[in-house]
């Protein structure tokens, strides 16, 4: 069994840069399918057409579209890439899921 010869601090980094770059990609991931589930919602129901009741189902799935760029944005900058302009361009994040980026979950309202 060959033994490993890298210092056990240059093991230890590789690992953390293979996590970082698999959250990476978790991240990205999920930003894409909350942005897909927000399209498909969207192209079910002309903007001008939506009902009143389907209001707040829309908005959940802006903030949860929100909330997943939040994560990812977070991610890449813990990684050093801080220019979070890419991600926009790159998935098309509409402006109204980037202006609730980092917005704590709103809760029901109460009865």
């Amino acid at each position: 069994m060959p033994r490993d010869l890298r210092p056990p601090v240059d093991i230890l980094h590789y690992e953390i840069i293979q996590e970082q770059a698999s959250a990476l990609g978790r991240m990205g991931r999920a930003l894409e399918q909350s942005l897909t589930r927000l399209r498909e919602f969207d192209a079910a129901h002309a903007a001008s057409e939506i009902p009143a009741s389907l209001q707040p189902a829309r908005r959940r799935l802006v903030h949860e579209a929100g909330h997943a760029l939040w994560m990812f944005v977070v991610q890449r900058e813990a990684s050093g890439l801080r220019d979070s302009r890419h991600i926009m361009r790159t998935y098309n994040v509409p402006g109204e899921v980037q202006r609730c980026m980092g917005l704590p979950p709103s809760k029901p309202a109460s009865k």
